[in-house]
């Protein structure tokens, strides 16, 4: 038995425990609005209400997780604003949504002007790749919470975002025969830091050198790719039947679109960053339900529309293949291995 992500202190299963707590909770102030009708409440990629006059409105809130601790490690902080969108631009298309504003949140242990500026600045780059405005935010001094002698923050953020009704997708069309689009990735995204450290840091220094990547800092602070404007594209020209940003759970996130059959069996050969965590003793299983594997973003729809969308996706630089299909046999597949 290899490393797992439990072993790295993230038991996912528990995290889904608490996760369906939190969702029932929740779900008895749905109807305190009188004035909005919730359509999608929990457990997808954005929160979704119908304001009055049939516009749908939809929330999302996220961070970047312990990627800050690799941040603050290699004193460089002008990237993880990037993530920091992108994590939350990525997961509120997945409903059909265009993100039309953000707002962020940065809690630190200390004033630091300029480590700030930094931040922003990342922030700044990210929106203006989605095009989304940052309409406002917060920063947070807590010295009694966060109380290391360096330097050291965290990052969240909000995004709002709008659509049409007809225009929703959560998954509902999804049917066997459809195809699974993967785009690639330009790392390890936002997730699965927690277990990237734990086997890497002890054997490596971030300065080591990795082909074609630079050192191993480099390759772990690649920000998130941001797919906005190609999703948005397609979305407009194309059928599409789900969308899915492989952020954590990786793959078996799938089955929060639609509980079918997800048959990932043309996967590309993982980068490098991957093959180096996994050759330190995690199993394959691990890797594909913890990290993104080289794939960033999913997109679902009937085989026909396969070479549009990967047209669309070249036009904006990013390359994208069919990885998979769509099988009536309930759970999530690479090749012959079930990992959910």
């Amino acid at each position: 038995m290899g490393i797992t992500y439990k072993d790295a202190g993230i038991d996912i299963k528990k995290i889904r425990q608490s996760q369906a707590t939190i969702g029932r909770l929740i779900s008895s102030t749905h109807k305190l609005q009188k004035r909005v009708k919730t359509m999608s409440g929990f457990g997808h990629y954005a929160g979704i209400v119908e304001m009055p006059g049939g516009k749908l409105l939809a929330t999302h809130t996220d961070g970047v997780g312990t990627k800050v601790i690799i941040a603050q490690m290699m004193k460089k902080y002008d990237t993880v604003g990037i993530d920091c969108v992108a994590m939350n631009v990525n997961d509120i298309i997945c409903t059909g949504a265009m993100p039309i504003s953000f707002v962020d949140y940065i809690a630190a242990n200390r004033n630091d002007q300029e480590i700030f500026k930094q931040i922003v600045r990342g922030l700044v780059r990210g929106a203006k790749k989605a095009e989304v405005p940052i309409v406002g935010g917060e920063t947070a001094i807590l010295p009694d919470l966060m109380s290391e002698k360096h330097f050291s923050f965290d990052l969240a953020g909000t995004v709002v975002g709008i659509l049409n009704k007809q225009d929703m997708i959560l998954g509902d069309a999804i049917t066997p025969g459809d195809v699974i689009i993967g785009v690639k990735s330009s790392g390890l995204h936002s997730n699965g830091y927690s277990l990237a450290r734990k086997v890497l840091l002890p054997k490596y220094s971030l300065r080591h050198r990795i082909k074609r990547l630079g050192t191993l800092g480099d390759a772990l602070l690649a920000p998130t790719e941001i797919y906005v404007k190609p999703v948005l594209e397609a979305l407009s020209e194309c059928d599409i039947h789900g969308l899915a940003h492989i952020t954590g759970g990786s793959f078996t996130k799938l089955l929060r679109l639609k509980k079918i059959g997800y048959m990932l069996d043309n996967l590309p050969e993982p980068p490098e960053i991957f093959q180096i965590i996994e050759n330190e003793d995690v199993e394959k299983e691990e890797m594909y339900k913890t990290f993104n594997m080289g794939i960033g973003f999913c997109l679902i729809s009937p085989e026909e529309e396969e070479e549009r969308i990967d047209e669309i996706f070249k036009k904006h630089g990013l390359h994208s293949r069919q990885v998979g299909s769509i099988i009536e046999k309930r759970g999530v597949y690479v090749d012959s291995l079930r990992i959910a």
